[in-house]
């Protein structure tokens, strides 16, 4: 029973590593992509910026509600 347990958890934090990985990349990406259109649409407020990592840590919340959410229907 405990090669069970154990197994799961390393699982669960494998996961969970991967969703982190995710995160970073995607927050990374977003900051790259808002820079640059802002700089090529030329905004003197750094609009995308703001809204394209937003955008991603909303998607993200939604993912982890969504993957720990109890699916008993």
């Amino acid at each position: 029973m405990k090669y069970q347990k154990t197994n799961s958890n390393r699982h669960l934090l494998l996961r969970y590593a991967g969703l982190t990985m995710q995160i970073l990349v995607g927050l990374g990406l977003a900051v790259f992509a808002g820079y640059y259109a802002d700089r090529f649409l030329k905004f003197a407020y750094p609009l995308f910026v703001w809204i394209l990592p937003l955008i991603v840590i909303i998607t993200m919340i939604v993912r982890v509600i969504k993957d720990t959410s109890s699916k008993n229907k």
